[in-house]
């Protein structure tokens, strides 16, 4: 993804600063935390086209491409933002903690959300997988949207940089497998761990 086709800072970066807080409120002091009404817009444009929702418009920050635009179509950027932001949206929604973390990868989060044993190991290990399956960027995003409910449920943060990216890449066949990589090697961390209580 690159940077320099960026015109403002990302939406989640507004609101959380490098110790993964809120960041504070220059006038009052106190938290920043995303507005009620703007998560309720970004859950708007769940399962809808980017740009099909005037109410996530201002909160796009990906440059426009000036040849697709004139074509009426949207860049893998900024279709990778939308989904991205709607899954904040979703992500956020009734948590008072940041959801969105530096650092934490898919592949960790789903880990740590394994980790909490609130959802049968055999069922998450199938959803996580069909997500890597997925053939498709809207097939991709059906999963992502359970999971991140899931995500939700046990207040495990993730990094919406990093994902906004991996969604940016499975736009292209030939980036998918590197994706896929990447959330094996954070998920399948639990693997050596598999030795029972005695070590055998």
């Amino acid at each position: 993804m690159a940077d320099s086709t960026r015109t403002a800072r990302l939406y989640w970066d507004r609101f959380v600063g490098p110790d993964h807080k809120w960041r504070r409120d220059p006038v009052t002091g106190g938290e920043r935390t995303p507005p009620g009404e703007d998560l309720a817009a970004l859950r708007a444009g769940l399962g809808r086209p980017a740009m099909d929702v005037p109410k996530l418009w201002p909160y796009y920050t990906s440059a426009v491409n000036d040849d697709l635009a004139r074509r009426d179509q949207v860049s893998d950027e900024q279709q990778a933002e939308h989904a991205a932001l709607t899954l904040f949206g979703l992500h956020q929604q009734s948590r008072n903690e940041p959801m969105h973390r530096q650092g934490v990868k898919l592949g960790q989060a789903l880990l740590a959300l394994r980790r909490t044993e609130k959802f049968s190991d055999e069922a998450l290990d199938r959803r996580v997988a069909t997500l890597a399956a997925a053939t498709s960027v809207p097939a991709l995003l059906v999963h992502l949207r359970g999971l991140v409910t899931q995500l939700r449920t046990v207040g495990q943060p993730l990094d919406y940089t990093h994902l906004m990216s991996d969604i940016q890449q499975w736009h292209s066949v030939d980036r998918r497998s590197a994706v896929r990589r990447k959330w094996a090697l954070g998920y399948q961390a639990w693997k050596p761990e598999s030795t029972d209580k005695n070590g055998a």
